[in-house]
């Protein structure tokens, strides 16, 4: 059988896959779960185009990862066949871990990063596969000699976050977002054993993390995409509470084991492992889909707002909102929808959130000078504005009549 496949892909054309073990890989169920998996959880709710899934995404960065390996052996780079496979295996598989809605709920079903259970289903996939994950696994873990293999799937210029930015600005119609890949790409080169970039590089980075910026404000944290995962994130936990009194039982089976089973029990590490390879997007739309006939105001409420639309307000400042502010609204709820103030103040919510574009206290962006020298990103003047950190306060809870 020819596993030497194209897929035909909206953003970037063809991408082809190199090798068998990929091929095999992508028909696994494990991978196969991705397409149930949305890749900006709510988002589609604001931007009605945003419904593409991880399972797009990974083919994206895979083929982001063939035109980088081939750039950086052109310039000299040492990558044999075996290390190029593995560093494909890795980037295709660096987002197995992501739970339904991906960030959306980031934790909430598990309590660990996405990346801890990507490391772990990594680990399963490499008994399956005969140990042949091994040297991908390394690089995924970063504990592969050649670093810059990793730097292309894990900083703060990687392939994962090129591929996300140009996708995401696609499918969501938000064209600022868009990033010159190939051009930065094109600008990459391995000096001392780390990935950098040339200096006349240099536009298309900033390009790149303007872009950045612009799609965290504009899309990702939008504001009422915000109040949609809040509203996503407040119906889960929710869920557990009335689960774990014996008030919910018509969820998937998956979904049940998690409610169930605790991560920090090393005993049920198993059993939620094997419930996660079998959960999707599908199950949390069932259990929001059963919660519109629930006896629970607050689960019923959060549900109906998620299915039809009819999502709470946002206000957003640069300062916290005070508690008087807070109270004022609960009151004020209570007394438009007829509501014990208790319950009002379980759909009021606040919280901050914060965009960093770049860090150089980690994963530093190096540029590589004409003379031979590479600074660090944070080096260059011209760069102080995005060493900013940027902080938001919201105040989220439903429309008062």
């Amino acid at each position: 059988m020819n596993k030497n496949k194209i897929f035909n892909d909206p953003v970037y054309g063809f991408v082809s896959i190199h090798y068998e073990i990929l091929y095999d890989l992508i028909q696994h169920p494990y991978f196969q779960r991705l397409r149930r998996i949305t890749q900006l959880g709510m988002t589609h709710l604001t931007y009605p185009g945003a419904v593409h899934t991880r399972f797009h995404h990974a083919l994206g960065a895979l083929h982001l990862m063939n035109l980088s390996l081939e750039v950086l052996r052109q310039k000299g780079a040492e990558i044999t066949n075996e290390e190029a496979e593995a560093a494909s295996i890795a980037i295709l598989l660096h987002d197995i871990g992501h739970g339904p809605f991906s960030h959306a709920l980031e934790g909430r079903l598990i309590g660990v990063p996405h990346e801890s259970i990507s490391a772990r289903l990594l680990d399963l996939l490499n008994d399956q596969f005969a140990g042949r994950l091994s040297m991908g696994i390394a690089i995924f873990k970063n504990n592969y000699p050649k670093k810059f293999l990793h730097q292309l799937i894990s900083g703060q210029l990687d392939l994962d976050r090129m591929d996300y930015l140009n996708r995401d600005s696609f499918y969501t119609g938000v064209m600022e977002g868009k990033i010159g890949y190939d051009r930065i790409i094109k600008m990459l080169r391995v000096e001392n054993g780390q990935l950098v970039v040339e200096a006349k590089g240099i536009a298309s980075i900033e390009k790149f993390l303007v872009a950045r910026k612009i799609m965290y404000w504009q899309v990702y944290l939008h504001k009422t995409v915000l109040a949609a995962e809040i509203m996503l994130i407040s119906a889960i936990d929710r869920a557990k509470l009335l689960f774990s009194g014996g008030d919910l039982d018509a969820l998937t089976q998956p979904l049940a084991t998690l409610f169930s089973h605790q991560w920090s029990n090393p005993g049920s590490q198993y059993d939620i492992l094997n419930a996660f390879v079998n959960l999707d997007d599908v199950d949390i739309m069932i259990l929001l889909k059963d919660a519109l006939h629930s006896k629970d105001y607050i689960l019923r409420t959060l549900a109906e707002g998620l299915i039809n639309r009819q999502l709470f307000k946002v206000q957003l400042s640069s300062i916290p909102y005070d508690t008087g502010r807070v109270t004022q609204i609960i009151r004020q709820l209570a007394a438009s929808l007829d509501l014990d103030e208790a319950v009002s103040k379980s759909l009021v919510f606040t919280g901050e959130e914060q965009v960093e574009i770049y860090n150089p206290q980690r994963d530093q962006i190096r540029i590589f000078q004409k003379d031979g020298r590479t600074l660090d990103l944070s080096q260059m003047e011209e760069f102080d504005y995005f060493r900013q950190s940027n902080t938001k306060y919201y105040l989220c809870h439903p429309a008062l009549e």
